[in-house]
Formats: C-alpha cells, sequence, structure tokens
C-alpha cells in the first residue's frame, strides 16, 4: 500500500467525523496537522487512530499512539510501518 494510498483512507476515516469540518479536507496532505490545520480535538483523534487500526487491518503499540503527535504524515508512518510489520 502506498503512502498515497494510506491517505486517502485518513481522510475517508475524517469525513465521517463528525468534528471535522469537510470543507478543509480538501487540502490535506502529509504536510497537515490534525490539530492545528484540520482542529481536530485531541480526544477525537485517539478515535481516528483507532479507526485507522480497522481500515488498515492493523495493530499499534500504545507507545507508538503516545509518541505519536498530531501530523498526518506521522499518522502514515506508523500506518506503514504496522503494514510493513504484518
Amino acid at each position: 500500500m502506498t503512502r498515497e494510498e494510506i491517505l486517502k483512507g485518513l481522510i475517508e476515516i475524517l469525513e465521517n467525523t463528525p468534528q471535522v469540518d469537510s470543507k478543509k479536507l480538501k487540502n490535506v496532505t502529509e504536510k497537515t496537522d490534525f490539530l492545528t490545520d484540520l482542529e481536530v480535538p485531541s480526544t477525537e483523534l485517539i478515535n481516528v487512530i483507532a479507526k485507522a487500526e480497522n481500515k488498515f487491518d492493523v495493530e499499534f503499540d500504545d507507545d507508538d499512539i503516545d509518541d505519536l503527535g498530531s501530523s498526518v504524515s506521522g499518522t502514515i508512518d506508523l500506518i506503514e510501518a504496522a503494514l510493513n510489520n504484518q
């Protein structure tokens, strides 16, 4: 799975997240920040990560999630690493 495919999957998750303004999803890139650019509440970011685990059929270590931060690129890195370790 490419990074672009992972990004598209994350956008699909965000499209179904009521707290996210769908207009802000038109310009999402790896440089986008969930908290500052998309204004995803930090409490909802945990749900987005959980939904990503389901969507991509992966499981993240709690330590990796704790160190994740709020960048889209960091989340893609985490998903990509989990996919490569399957």
